[in-house]
């Protein structure tokens, strides 16, 4: 069953509903996946995960790839990046999950939105929320896990957040490597600008990322930019 719209601008438009109706966001989700002719918002994320987008990325992701997934709040970056987790776990790939902004219960709720139990997924999936994320801890923990799995990192501007880590540009330069000489899949979710709002534009761009210090995005392979319910993918092109 086709939805009438991408599942991200199905939740957006759930949630403004429950914002305006002053309904629980579960009931405004089950309403509007009744309107897509699905029984439940569960049932429609779990019809919904079997054929995404996110599949389709997935399917196309090169190993040793570093990927920016980005947007602004509210557009779906976040869920994006854990259903790129989840169905690699599901098809038998590792994935591995760093957050420096939810709990791992704050990611097992958004898991289960998208239709996947976090518990049926915990042989293949490692989340880490702790305080110590950065490049290097990243990087440890790649070089004590078996196979190249798939790394969501959420996200970039968070590890720009200490004192004592290194440059944002080193650790991205790290994390490239990583990739690069091991075969991991490594995503990195990303802010935009809250410029872009002004701007006038349809989809963002790599421009339009919010960059707290420089960084070379030629680092980057691949970009997903998010903006209200329509996903652009494409392939960076190297400089030098």
């Amino acid at each position: 069953m086709k939805l009438s719209t991408p599942i991200y601008a199905l939740k957006r438009k759930a949630k403004a509903q429950a914002r305006s109706q002053g309904a629980p966001l579960n009931t405004a989700l089950d309403h509007i996946a009744r309107t897509e002719g699905f029984q439940s918002w569960g049932h429609l994320a779990a019809t919904y995960a079997k054929t995404s987008v996110a599949e389709r990325i997935l399917r196309s992701l090169i190993d040793g790839e570093l990927v920016l997934i980005a947007a602004r709040p509210g557009q779906g970056k976040t869920l994006l990046g854990l259903e790129l987790a989840a169905l690699a776990v599901q098809q038998n790939r590792p994935a591995m999950v760093f957050s420096l902004e939810y709990t791992s219960a704050d990611i097992a709720e958004r898991l289960h939105q998208l239709g996947f139990d976090l518990q049926q997924l915990s042989d293949g999936l490692i989340v880490d929320t702790s305080d110590d994320i950065c490049a290097d801890h990243i990087v440890d923990r790649l070089d004590a896990a078996s196979g190249a799995p798939v790394v969501v990192v959420d996200y970039l501007q968070q590890l720009d957040q200490k004192r004592d880590t290194p440059r944002l540009a080193d650790q991205i330069a790290a994390l490239s490597n990583q990739a690069r000489s091991t075969g991991t899949k490594i995503i990195l979710i990303s802010q935009i600008d809250r410029r872009f709002d002004e701007a006038g534009k349809s989809m963002p761009g790599l421009k339009d990322v919010r960059l707290p210090n420089p960084v070379d995005m030629s680092l980057f392979d691949r970009a997903c930019f998010l903006h209200q319910g329509e996903i652009s993918v494409e392939r960076l092109p190297k400089t030098g």
